[in-house]
This record gives structure tokens, sequence and C-alpha cells, in this order.
């Protein structure tokens, strides 16, 4: 569950400005207002990536944060529930690289739905967000965004923690989505790689 997984660091700080009350939502380093400003510090996370860990898995990973925190933009565009944007921050230590995500925005439940009624919880959402190839701006031919994501946290042998709602996916070699007790509006993503695991 999310509880066990946090700690004091970036973890709790996405956690608590995704669940901070709209006027105490804190406007950090770590909040990219705008997609410009989200892109710039992919740019510079890149950069970083690539003195510690192989070049092409610098890319693989901020391809991963990237399609992510594209994606906040890209479904919730005139939609936030109050603060636009995206907590962004990432954090290297000697043996791992964590980054974490976070958007107030509608949710993957919110957002599926409108294009497949029949979905019925977050749990359901999830799955299909992740095996799937749909997408909330029907009719444009998208959806393989996490599709990408899933594939390449396999076969780096990274870890993914993606809540939205009341629903929880962890993926690694394998993907499990339950129910938790909580109810987190938005998306909040927290990616783990183990620098020496390749």
């Amino acid at each position: 569950m999310l509880e066990k997984n946090m700690k004091n660091g970036i973890e709790e700080l996405a956690y608590n400005w995704i669940t901070a009350n709209a006027k105490n939502v804190d406007a950090s380093d770590y909040y990219c207002q705008t997609r410009d400003n989200f892109d710039v510090k992919l740019r510079a996370m890149i950069n970083l990536f690539k003195k510690h860990i192989n070049e092409n898995n610098a890319y693989i990973i901020s391809a991963i944060a990237g399609e992510i925190g594209n994606n906040s933009f890209d479904h919730n565009i005139g939609n936030w529930r109050d603060v636009m944007g995206v907590f962004f921050a990432a954090e290297i230590s000697d043996k791992e690289i964590k980054i974490c995500l976070a958007d107030r925005g509608q949710g993957v439940f919110k957002t599926l739905k409108k294009v497949k009624p029949e979905l019925k919880n977050d749990v359901e959402a999830l799955k299909t967000a992740f095996t799937e190839k749909i997408s909330g701006r029907a009719p444009e031919n998208r959806g393989n965004g996490l599709k990408f994501v899933k594939e390449n946290i396999k076969n780096k042998k990274m870890k993914l923690t993606f809540i939205s709602g009341s629903a929880q996916a962890e993926l690694n070699n394998e993907m499990e989505i339950t129910k938790i007790n909580k109810n987190i509006k938005g998306c909040l993503a927290i990616i783990k790689y183990k620098q020496y695991a390749n």
C-alpha cells in the first residue's frame, strides 16, 4: 500500500501536494504549472541522469516520466479540478533513481469513462489504461502511451506505482491492480530504477 512505500522525501512531498487543500498547494521548485515548465525540467533530468547511468537507460526512464507527465496536460486541458500543472521531482541515491509525478486533474476513471461508459470503477479504469489501446482524447488515434510505459518498466526491471482514485497499480515484471482505502483525486506516479540492475 501507499503508506508502506512512502518515506520522507519526494514521495511524501508528492503525496502531500496532491492531497492538500487547493489553497495550501505548495508552488515549490517541483511544481510545473505549464507543459513548457515540465519540458524544461524533463530535459534537465535527462542530462543529470546521463552522468549517472547508461545514456540509453537515461532516455528510456525520461521517456516514461515524459509520457506520464504529458498525459496530465493532455487529458486535463480546461478540466483541472483546481490547480493546473504537475508535481515533478527526481532523486538519485547511490543505487536508485526515483521519480515522482502527480496531478490534480480528473483522474483516469473520469477521463476514460467518457469514451468507455461501461467502466464501473477506478480499478477497471486503471486496468483498461494499461492494457487497452484507448484514449480519453478520442477520436484522436492515441492510447498507446501507458502500454509503452508498462512494457519499458518490465524490460528495464523498474518499478512503477500508479494511483488514481481508489485504485493502485503496481508494475514490475507483472502488473497488480488493487483497490485502496484512499481516494487520490488526480494521478500519482512513483517510478523506481535500481541503477545497477541492467
